[in-house]
């Protein structure tokens, strides 16, 4: 099985920000215990310290966890990026916004590319220029029938749902047709990671791996 096809099989992808290097171990520790199979770690930009950790990040959860968990690299604006995250060990790239060039350079080097997308033009240019996934961001001012009604029209394309997915609505966003979904701080989240909170970490993961499989 291909890592995109494991990936839409999965559906649930965790996204991490603002969790430094020392303390992300135990988290996805948490996350893999709970079912969550793909880990984003998120670049910052304007921060350089902070990315670079970011690929510290990356280097370090690919050697201890692959291949049972898949591990990406989130927030990518450039292809300097895209190519840095792939030395460090990232197989698959998330951005907010569609650039084309860091499509094309992520899917030159082979990798997963996610680009983000709010309007249905925009989706169908990242489509064309190679993306594998098209992160609709941010989800939460859109809800479902958005992306039952893009599906609707433009059915070729895989939808992922990042921003504002809750225990809540995961099930309304899904039966809309989204493939996939982005969790942020409803899994892991800095605040989290300080109280090392591991026990809520996997539970949450528990909840939104069992959903998707409903």
């Amino acid at each position: 099985m291909s890592v995109l096809q494991e990936m839409v099989e999965a559906k649930i992808i965790s996204i991490i920000r603002g969790v430094p290097s020392s303390s992300i171990v135990p988290a996805v520790e948490a996350l893999a215990r709970g079912g969550v199979r793909f880990v984003e770690v998120t670049y910052r930009p304007g921060d350089e310290a902070a990315c670079a950790d970011t690929l510290q990040s990356i280097a370090l959860l690919k050697e201890k966890f692959y291949p049972s968990l898949h591990i990406g690299a989130g927030t990518v604006l450039t292809v300097k990026q895209v190519e840095d995250a792939a030395a460090a060990g990232a197989e698959f790239m998330i951005s907010p916004n569609t650039n084309v060039d860091v499509i094309r350079r992520t899917k030159e080097l082979g990798l997963l590319s996610l680009p983000g997308a709010y309007t249905p033009t925009e989706a169908e240019l990242a489509w064309e220029s190679g993306a594998d996934i098209v992160k609709i961001f941010p989800a939460s001012g859109l809800g479902p029938a958005y992306f039952k009604a893009v599906k609707s029209s433009l059915s070729q394309l895989r939808l992922s749902a990042v921003g504002g997915v809750s225990e809540q609505n995961i099930h309304e966003f899904l039966a809309a047709g989204v493939d996939s979904f982005g969790i942020g701080n409803n899994l892991v989240s800095a605040e989290r990671v300080a109280r090392g909170a591991w026990q809520e970490i996997e539970e949450a993961a528990a909840f939104y791996t069992a959903a998707v499989k409903g």
